[in-house]
């Protein structure tokens, strides 16, 4: 007996969720209560990932040893190994006492309230907190109504005594019933449509199609989220323009200036403002609301340029992998300059670049999406056919079978590893692509927001035991599902078992497992896209009309956005280059006042080429006054930095900060105040 596995998955797990919020989040830049939240949250999910094979294998053993000890004829029983990572079973116990009860907690009561009071648009912690409350009010009474219809619906039936431990059956039996409908939805979708994707990503193709119409369904967003921010903008300066140092409301809008961006708040102050467009004196209400507009519309922006430059740099890679295909030179060459480092200049070369992604990439992705398609449709006829037990039906119980009776504890655990984890790849991968919970987005490099973050712990500590119940049900190590008295994992003696509420109790095993096989259909045929489609959500499908047009629009805005960043490429390159034939350090003698006048026009000349039709790059931010009001690219980091905390880099402010828009007393452009409460 070893604790070794458990303390080795106890460390996976932990350094998974580090990694991953390291990635999506910005540990340097998000309130520290909301850091140390998500990544319990992520961590107690991973946990029950990677330890469950463990609690199943001990079972196993138990079982097999209880077995042998009931033999009276001891000349037939065999002496077998103890398996390494076996564990006492109160070892499990307390860890999953600790686990779900912990993920309950923050599931279901502060993930809620600190979502809530993130986005509150008060001024003070007492005020944030009383927004949160009613802001949860219809959250929780909803929930509070349900129970109580329930208590008194088994009240009310004979036979039954409410006591704590019943109490507490409820309670996790109503969890598992809510995450295993949004579990049969998640499935339904993402096995057909995992392996699919793995599928198109081999063709090169097909994918740009599928980017271009994403692009133009997204510029619509882009451009929606920054006429909300104007309309947010000139509000501010409206009521800005009659709160003068010495109000009584002049700290609270100075808090309110320090969320928005130095560029738009610079771009505000130079508006001129008409009489009509003048607020009557405001009040602290109004200064609450507009403040909870100005966080939720500078979060959308973010998130759409976000969306958008990742977007863009995808559509780039495939354009240029599509050109390079049909080289014969076998070098792989970009439309963009990248940044070089050691392993590109040394490793992964431009041949090697090529041969990756020309040749090897696509037959990788075919693998895949072969080996994730065989899995999807075992996980599918596992869930159809897992409540027939005599003779059992589910392929994941028959090969589970097939084990114990070899005693190969390792193939239990590897078996066990692969299919929890492709499962949990599926339900949260999809999370995150339905277009209604398009508010929440994981974005990489930093880029995510704190209302995501939580989102993302929600999900992942309500959907972890509903899923890691499923699975034990797959492989027939639920009692409740083989209906036999056996010796249970300690997981389903503290999770409780795959059952629902006993209302909707009878016909779940026919209605479940047929629920999962309807909605692979649905997505197999593409119906649920063909619907929306219908309804006016624009969903690529096929060669549709409006699908064919909404991708021509989306190749025109990409060669636009190609064009401006070639010029903007072009400018910056013969600027660096002028800067070292002429280097103005006062040190440099210019022998040559001719060839400088010359050098000087020549540079002036490209700088007017490149500001044709009004559009400049100075080399921050793109400035017109008829084209886009809102920079892209990598100017993101420049609109989103210290000031916000939203920039990629903004562990790493920016000087050009330091020194921003300064009112009479009091300086509104440093970074917002950074701790559990923010505004405080």
């Amino acid at each position: 007996m070893s604790y070794t596995p458990l303390i080795l998955k106890i460390l996976l797990s932990f350094t998974i969720s580090s990694i991953v919020l390291y990635r999506y989040g910005n540990w340097f830049r998000h309130r520290i209560s909301v850091t140390l939240t998500v990544l319990l949250a992520w961590f107690c999910s991973f946990l029950i990932i990677f330890a469950l094979p463990l609690d199943i294998i001990s079972t196993v053993y138990r079982q097999q040893n209880h077995t042998e000890i009931d033999l009276r004829d001891n000349s037939t029983v065999e002496n077998h190994n103890e398996p390494w990572s076996n564990l006492p079973e109160r070892v499990f116990i307390n860890l999953w006492r600790t686990v779900y009860w912990s993920t309950q907690f923050l599931t279901w009561l502060i993930m809620p309230m600190m979502q809530s009071y993130i986005k509150a648009g008060d001024f003070t912690v007492k005020g944030k907190l009383k927004s949160a409350l009613v802001d949860n009010a219809i959250y929780y009474g909803s929930y509070l109504l349900i129970c109580g219809i329930l208590l008194i619906y088994l009240a009310l039936k004979p036979g039954i005594d409410l006591d704590w431990n019943k109490l507490k059956a409820i309670a996790s039996s109503a969890s598992n019933t809510w995450g295993l409908f949004l579990l049969v939805l998640l499935l339904g979708y993402s096995l057909v449509e995992a392996p699919r994707n793995f599928w198109n990503n081999a063709n090169a193709s097909l994918k740009l199609t599928q980017y271009y119409f994403k692009a133009a369904k997204l510029s619509t967003d882009k451009c929606e989220a920054e006429e909300t921010v104007d309309d947010v903008l000139e509000c501010l300066h409206a009521i800005s323009m009659g709160i003068r140092p010495g109000h009584y409301l002049y700290d609270p809008l100075e808090t309110i200036l320090q969320k928005v961006p130095i560029e738009l708040r610079e771009r505000m102050n130079r508006r001129q403002m008409s009489e009509e467009g003048r607020h009557d004196s405001p009040t602290e209400k109004s200064l609450i609301r507009l403040h909870r507009q100005t966080i939720k519309s500078l979060q959308v922006l973010q998130r759409t340029e976000t969306q958008w430059n990742v977007l863009l740099g995808k559509i780039f890679e495939c354009e240029d992998t599509l050109k390079n295909q049909i080289s014969r030179d076998r070098r792989f060459k970009t439309t963009f300059q990248k940044e070089t480092s050691w392993f590109t200049e040394y490793f992964y070369t431009p041949v090697v670049e090529w041969y990756w992604k020309c040749l090897i990439s696509p037959w990788c992705w075919r693998f895949i999406a072969i080996v994730t398609g065989v899995m999807s449709v075992a996980i599918v006829w596992s869930e159809v056919t897992f409540f027939s037990v005599s003779p059992p039906l589910s392929i994941f119980a028959v090969i589970v079978n097939a084990a114990k009776a070899s005693y190969d504890y390792f193939m239990i655990e590897v078996l066990s590893t692969l299919i929890i984890l492709y499962l949990s790849f599926c339900a949260y991968s999809t999370v995150l692509k339905i277009k209604l919970l398009n508010l929440y987005y994981l974005a990489p490099h930093h880029q995510t927001n704190e209302h995501s973050l939580i989102f993302s712990g929600m999900m992942f500590s309500r959907l972890t035991p509903a899923l890691c119940l499923n699975f034990l049900g797959l492989i027939h190590m639920d009692s409740h599902v083989i209906h036999s008295q056996t010796n249970e994992t300690s997981y389903t003696q503290i999770m409780g078992h795959m059952d629902v509420i006993g209302i909707i109790s009878h016909g779940f095993n026919v209605y479940f497992p047929m629920a999962v096989l309807v909605f692979c259909l649905a997505t197999y045929f593409s119906l649920g896209s063909r619907f929306l489609s219908l309804l006016g959500f624009h969903q690529f499908v096929g060669d549709e009309e409006m699908t064919t047009d909404l991708v021509e629009e989306g190749r025109e805005l990409v060669t636009r956005e190609k064009r401006k960043r070639q010029r903007a490429e072009d400018s910056s390159n013969r600027r660096k280059e002028f800067q070292e034939r002429l280097p103005t350090n006062g040190r440099a003698r210019l022998n040559d006042l001719n060839d400088t006048g010359r050098y000087t026009q020549a540079f002036e000349r490209s700088r007017i080429r490149d500001s044709y039709n009004l559009d400049t790059y100075n080399g921050t931010t793109y400035t017109s006054e008829d084209g886009d009001r809102y920079p892209s690219g990598e100017d993101i980091d420049d609109r989103f930095g210290a000031s916000t905390g939203f920039g990629r880099n903004s562990h790493n402010p920016d000087t050009r900060f330091s020194d921003g828009y300064q009112s009479e007393t009091k300086r509104v452009g440093a970074p917002p105040p950074r701790g559990i409460f923010d505004d405080v």
